[in-house]
């Protein structure tokens, strides 16, 4: 799940000394859901974000010597105070998104359940690995290969998912040791420092965890001054976070965008599938990376399946709300992201494409696009091309499986996708389709399986989250070579002396002979 493709509010700056203009305004963060200003943030020069790197690199080697179990103490603290101060997150983060209700509450319970679980998995996933030598020759050698974390981790986290895609990235890299440093995007800055302050003055924890704001200038200086980075955003910034981070050889992880199919086949669960499609699509108000963007159906299913999902798009109420009167879709998060979704649905139009529902600006205070619908589009539309990153949803008839499959996979994305239809048959399509996680008769649900990793393929990202690869990342692999027994020197040692190889020619081929592998049960 990242920000959208122009949108992301996580630019970073390709100036050459990397310096925040002189006197740089605070930053005006608005309500979505009316437009009105809700506070003034202040940004972090290039210098304060190196300071603040450096403060805790200081502490990172105690937070690392606390051990697994000792870190999952102080997640556990801060996992304990989102659940009791969910309420409290929920009014922040609905105030800065425009969020429901509903999809908001989404994030502390992610988050508690991503705690659990690296906390619960780490010592099996990092813990020292003992590996038994493949040669006889190495038979006087103890290996170990231990996961040591980078220092500081940076985060550069955008603006539709404010606490997963900061915090989310942060639990592992803490669990992990490292220590870390978040910037959340300018348009949703609240949240995250709200979470952090209550780290450092109501739970009172190490000093390891931190947040800096500002633009893309802090944004680059975060690059500068770390060990590893995490980004979350569009591929076209993805490219300029890379970029920088070579120019000090510092390693990344990039999610970036995507552009989701589904495949709906002549044999689905024609109501499920379309229900699907409706949240998948429309669920945060289509702005997840993994939203179903664009549907692929079987000719003998497509009347039947297009006319469902009308019927429940049309249905769905938008927006702002409260626990006590809910609503369905609310606000986009960002102005930027709003004039992409229309011009995307303007451009379909234009070349013949029909809204069979929605299609337009909602008019009046805050910003709302109308929850929609397009029917006769084909790929030479950006809606069907490019990420749209909003509530719209193109819907394409196929002649048959095979020409859905092929569809779906026309793309320069591959995040993920999903399929429809008789569970077997659904399976044999749903492995050929190419993107890094695809779901059977579901969608969105591999995000909320942290036990397989997420990552995307083709220019959708580099790198995973969740799973085993979702916590190794933040760390550097160490081999410890240990000689169990010997004598004053090595045989391979000076003097080479002729006695000695001989030795050695007698042997090698002697060890490595197949047969004397097999007799020894070893491989080759």
């Amino acid at each position: 799940m990242e920000s959208g493709t122009a949108a992301t509010g996580n630019d970073v700056s390709e100036a050459a000394n990397g310096a925040a203009p002189a006197g740089e305004p605070p930053i005006e963060v608005l309500n979505p859901a009316t437009g009105q200003p809700i506070a003034k943030v202040p940004v972090d020069s290039p210098a304060a974000v190196a300071a603040t790197v450096a403060r805790v690199r200081a502490n990172q080697a105690d937070w690392e010597a606390m051990g697994i179990e000792g870190r999952y103490h102080w997640l556990g603290k801060l996992r304990d105070w989102l659940l009791d101060n969910s309420d409290r997150v929920l009014d922040t983060m609905q105030l800065e998104t425009g969020k429901v209700r509903a999809d908001a509450s989404n994030e502390p319970a992610y988050l508690a359940d991503l705690i659990n679980f690296y906390g619960t998995k780490a010592a099996k996933f990092i813990g020292e690995e003992s590996v038994r030598p493949h040669s006889p020759l190495m038979a006087a050698k103890k290996l170990r290969v231990q996961y040591r974390p980078h220092q500081v981790v940076g985060i550069i986290s955008p603006w539709n998912f404010p606490l997963i895609l900061a915090l989310g990235d942060a639990i592992p890299a803490l669990q992990a040791g490292a220590a870390v440093v978040i910037k959340p995007s300018e348009f949703t800055p609240l949240g995250l420092a709200e979470v952090v302050e209550a780290w450092k003055r109501e739970i009172g924890g190490p000093d390891v965890l931190d947040c800096v704001q500002g633009t893309g200038e802090t944004g680059g200086a975060l690059v500068d001054a770390v060990d590893f980075i995490q980004f979350t955003g569009s591929d076209r910034t993805g490219r300029k976070v890379m970029a920088r981070a070579a120019e000090t050889l510092t390693p990344v992880s990039l999610e970036l965008g995507g552009k989701d199919p589904m495949i709906v086949l002549a044999d689905a669960d024609i109501d499920r599938a379309a229900n699907a499609a409706a949240w998948g699509g429309m669920m945060n108000s289509g702005q997840i990376c993994m939203s179903v963007e664009r549907i692929y159906v079987e000719e003998p299913a497509y009347d039947e399946f297009v006319a469902k999902l009308t019927q429940e798009v049309a249905g769905l109420r938008q927006g702002s709300d409260d626990a006590r009167s809910p609503k369905d879709v609310g606000a986009m998060t960002s102005p930027k992201q709003t004039a992409i979704v229309e011009d995307h649905v303007n451009d379909a139009l234009a070349s013949g494409a029909r809204a069979l529902t929605g299609g337009k600006r909602v008019d009046g205070p805050g910003d709302y696009f109308e929850p929609t619908v397009l029917v006769d589009v084909d790929h030479s539309m950006k809606v069907m091309r490019d990420e749209t990153f909003g509530p719209v949803v193109g819907v394409m008839r196929a002649r048959d499986e095979e020409e859905a499959l092929r569809l779906a996979n026309d793309s320069r994305y591959g995040l993920s996708g999903s399929v429809f239809g008789e569970k077997d048959h659904a399976e044999q399509i749903a492995r050929r389709v190419e993107c890094g996680a695809v779901n059977v008769n579901d969608v969105l649900a591999n995000y909320l399986a942290s036990d397989v990793p997420m990552g995307g393929w083709k220019e959708s990202g580099i790198g995973y989250r969740h799973g085993e690869p979702g916590i190794k990342k933040y760390c550097r692999t160490e081999s410890v070579v240990i000689t169990r027994f010997g004598g004053k020197r090595e045989p391979t040692w000076y003097p080479y002396t002729r006695g000695r190889r001989g030795l050695i020619a007698r042997l090698v081929p002697f060890f490595n002979a197949r047969d004397l592998k097999r007799r020894l049960g070893l491989r080759g």
